[in-house]
């Protein structure tokens, strides 16, 4: 990206006046056309009343789904609007027909609200859990997926695609390229790299892809997506709650779902919010999935080359591929008083801890980790910024 370009993005981001924001794996700075989306229509809510704006915003609204669908290499009817990434996913999960004994297996990257789910369907259907090996230098061992689906014959292979604890990207399509060989029901969480690097559904062969807005992408909060590919949606499957949207009542004592993906949403939506999402899509569309890679890596690798060469502050990432969340432990350091400090010196950044990477933090041996993840409109003077001052803590 050209510094005029980055001038331009950084105007339309106000945020960026008064933060050095590297919290965007958290939640990034909106842009000003993502707000007055958003505020256009609740003016009209407030002008026409809410089913009133709904109506005349329904071809825009429309929209929502076929901009989705442009970023992920879909069809409009494969996408799903969700409060969020865990809600899309939660919804995808619902939908298989669980029975006792059935498999999941997973990875030991996988995101904490994901293990969650998979234990309390262990508890409620007694379905087993399992893991694939990861790489001497990081992430799932696609040759390890193999073998061990090949033994299990799980229902599912779950796989983040980039660990919200870690600048690790997985190998998402060589996973999916062996589960579409061997049928197996794929889901992908894509919660930290839609809106960071090109994303492509068919190319990752999965049958589920759960996402938000709010993090790379730019969007508000409480929007996110669901894809289902077309396998699930010539079948039956549906979440275990529907409402009027989702399915119709065909007869007296049933239902007919809906053919799309409709049929994982609920009738009641924030659409404002909704449309905030569409334009937060097209605005990604319009800079440039390939570009914004590159910006996103290129501050990411910066970042961590200096912070390498800061005493007592490890960085943590590992992986053959890496993103924009750079993770790294301060042993000296008390974490809540390190990010006053932080915050202090006009610093957003966050904080993960043991809890939510319990099995990524064993192999690392670390209690809790800072994450620092840039954004294409951060610059080189803000990372030198925040390396000076991680040194003066660190003295």
């Amino acid at each position: 990206m050209h510094r005029d370009q980055i001038d331009r993005l950084r105007a339309e981001t106000p945020g960026t006046r008064h933060h050095i924001h590297l919290n965007n794996a958290g939640a990034a700075l909106m842009p000003e056309p993502v707000m007055e989306a958003i505020q256009e229509h609740l003016e009209a809510e407030l002008e026409h009343g809410g089913y009133e704006a709904a109506a005349a915003a329904r071809k825009r609204l429309q929209g929502f789904y076929s901009s989705v669908a442009q970023l992920i290499g879909a069809q409009p009817r494969q996408i799903a609007y969700a409060g969020s990434a865990t809600d899309a996913y939660s919804r995808a999960l619902t939908a298989i027909p669980w029975q006792k004994g059935d498999r999941i297996l997973t990875t030991y990257d996988d995101y904490v609200s994901n293990q969650l789910a998979f234990f309390q369907l262990r508890n409620r259907f007694g379905i087993e859990v399992y893991y694939a090996q990861s790489l001497p230098e990081g992430g799932v061992d696609p040759q390890s997926v193999r073998e061990r689906a090949m033994a299990l014959r799980p229902r599912l292979i779950a796989v983040t695609h980039m660990p919200t604890n870690s600048g690790l990207i997985q190998d998402v399509e060589a996973v999916g390229a062996f589960a579409r060989e061997q049928n197996i029901l794929y889901l992908v969480d894509g919660c930290q790299t839609v809106g960071q690097l090109p994303v492509d559904v068919e190319k990752i062969g999965c049958d589920f892809f759960s996402a938000t807005f709010r993090k790379y992408l730019r969007g508000p909060r409480g929007t996110g997506f669901l894809y289902t590919s077309d396998r699930i949606l010539n079948s039956d499957m549906h979440p275990m709650f529907i409402d009027l949207h989702s399915a119709s009542w065909n007869k007296d004592d049933g239902y007919e779902i809906a053919k799309t993906a409709r049929r994982f949403e609920l009738w009641e939506r924030p659409y404002a919010m909704m449309l905030g999402a569409k334009v937060a899509a097209e605005y990604t569309m319009q800079i440039g999935l390939p570009a914004i890679e590159k910006r996103v890596k290129g501050l990411a690798h910066r970042l961590r080359t200096a912070l390498h060469g800061l005493d007592h502050v490890q960085v943590l990432d590992r992986g053959k591929q890496q993103g924009g969340i750079v993770t790294l432990y301060l042993p000296h350091q008390n974490p809540s008083r390190l990010k006053v400090r932080l915050n202090q010196a006009t610093i957003n950044c966050s904080l993960a801890f043991f809890e939510s990477a319990r099995l990524d933090f064993q192999q690392k041996d670390v209690p809790w980790a800072l994450r620092l993840s840039p954004h294409y409109y951060n610059t080189q003077d803000e990372l030198e910024q925040v390396v000076d001052v991680l040194s003066t803590i660190t003295s």
